[in-house]
């Protein structure tokens, strides 16, 4: 089994990385803080695949540091840290209503979020949008369409991950490679890289 022991680059930071991993197949591994402190760890891909991680001590892993990539078959593993919470928003209280208001809810829903450029995925009766403004933002956009029968909450992005699909996951979170050449810099103040001892 092959262990990890390098990271080759970080696709958030590397423009050049970002470039060549742009038509990448990426599996995402996801770590909370925790994990993210350590130097050695079995780390598990959003493929369901395993990547056992022995880095150098004293190595401190950053979000998108890439810990594989293979040119020939145009796959990489890259690590995720601190997930964005994700907006759930809750349709289930539609379910009563007559056919023609849970369209027009839905569609003026879809409007609202579709106006903001998010992304989204929709499980059952659960609208997922990952946070990519400030929350105020988020919540005073849901609240101008004040839409009825619907709730939303935010929820920690490593907590919804079970309940989603590789590819809807992806979709959500691993959307570093579009938005980091337009408009990453507005908010690269809230990008802090903790450096524990």
């Amino acid at each position: 089994m092959k262990i990890y022991n390098t990271i080759l680059g970080n696709m958030l930071t590397s423009e050049e990385w970002n470039k060549k991993l742009s038509t990448a197949d990426i599996d995402f591994i996801f770590l909370d803080q925790w994990t993210a402190q350590k130097s050695r760890f079995l780390g598990k891909g959003v493929s369901g695949e395993e990547y056992p991680i022995a880095l150098a001590r004293h190595s401190q892993i950053v979000d998108g540091d890439i810990i594989d990539y293979d040119p020939e078959t145009g796959k990489a593993v890259v690590l995720r840290i601190e997930l964005s919470p994700v907006l759930v928003i809750d349709m289930g209280g539609l379910e009563g209503k007559d056919p023609s208001s849970i369209i027009r809810i839905s569609v003026e829903l879809g409007h609202a979020i579709g106006n903001q450029h998010w992304p989204a995925v929709v499980k059952g009766t659960k609208v997922y949008v990952p946070l990519t403004v400030d929350k105020k933002v988020m919540l005073s956009v849901m609240e101008t369409h004040h839409i009825d029968g619907i709730t939303f909450e935010f929820e920690k992005g490593l907590d919804v991950i079970p309940f989603l699909a590789p590819h809807e996951i992806r979709r959500l979170f691993g959307g570093a490679g579009h938005e980091s050449h337009s408009h990453v810099h507005s908010h690269e103040g809230t990008h802090h890289h903790h450096h524990h001892d």
